[in-house]
């Protein structure tokens, strides 16, 4: 090995050292600094109130129609309230329904990605300022496990759940309302990206004569008009869907926190990926 080599390989070494035990904590705290804000946006305190969580109320809205309209209250991962109002299409007769006062409905798509933000938060305290990392392999060890987790936290928020229409018929969604959904209706709610979604299926019964090729629908987060299905031995076919939405804004600042982080930790995994490629015998 020349000297010049020799040279070289030293100072790759010494910046390599300055990595694993410099940079590597500062990506760290920066991580945690802003997993902490992330997962501070699942509870936000309600002003005034120690030990409560924030209320917020949001209009329901679609700038296509009006079939549909309500306004729902979120604490935290819990829907407190949901106040519908829903427009019958053959008789446009309007129907109310509410949230009983007993009731609410949590959402788990919430309640997993804040799950899910406060493992990666562990897997990074478990590695203080005082943890001395050994080799890059380690590094991307954490790195990986770190990513998993924030992958898994946003695609809870980025993909909501299939589900089967005798799912949704038989959810306990459908016993929180007052007065009670008739028989021809259901709904659903769930996350999509930043924003709280509402469907609302109208059913009709397809009678036992009918010359229809019944054909029983699959799981899907939203089914579409001529979808059917079977449910306490009746036959039923979705005949209109409405979907109205509204945007929830701690929602994006939480999926904004993901994107930022998943980039920190590839960063810190690029970095290291420089440094083994100078040697590849090196357990890095």
């Amino acid at each position: 090995m020349t000297a010049a080599s020799q040279a070289e390989r030293t100072v790759l070494e010494e910046e390599f050292t300055w990595l694993l035990k410099e940079e590597v904590h500062a990506v760290l705290k920066q991580l945690q600094d802003i997993l902490k804000e992330a997962s501070r946006r699942f509870s936000m305190p309600s002003p005034g109130l120690e030990g409560q969580l924030k209320q917020e109320n949001f209009i329901l809205g679609s700038s296509t129609m009006d079939q549909v309209k309500g306004v729902l209250t979120v604490q935290g991962e819990a829907l407190t309230q949901a106040d519908i109002n829903i427009k019958v299409t053959k008789s446009s007769q309007v129907m109310h329904f509410a949230f009983r006062d007993d009731k609410q409905w949590k959402l788990q798509q919430i309640q997993d990605a804040r799950n899910h933000v406060n493992q990666a938060l562990q897997l990074l305290s478990s590695r203080d300022e005082g943890y001395h990392f050994k080799t890059g392999a380690e590094v991307n060890k954490l790195m990986d496990a770190i990513m998993l987790q924030l992958t898994r936290a946003r695609n809870r928020l980025t993909t909501p759940a299939s589900m089967t229409l005798p799912e949704l018929a038989a959810s306990g969604l459908m016993k929180m309302f007052t007065p009670p959904m008739p028989g021809d209706v259901m709904v659903n709610f769930y996350i999509n990206l930043s924003k709280l979604c509402l469907t609302v299926y109208q059913l009709h019964v397809l009678q036992p004569n009918s010359t229809k090729n019944f054909k029983s629908a699959g799981s899907a987060v939203v089914h579409n008009p001529g979808a059917m299905f079977e449910y306490n031995n009746t036959k039923f076919e979705v005949s209109h869907i409405h979907k109205v939405e509204c945007v929830v804004p701690w929602l994006n600042d939480t999926l904004v926190f993901f994107t930022i982080s998943l980039q920190l930790c590839q960063q810190l995994k690029d970095k290291i990926s420089v440094f083994s490629s100078f040697w590849n015998y090196r357990p890095f």
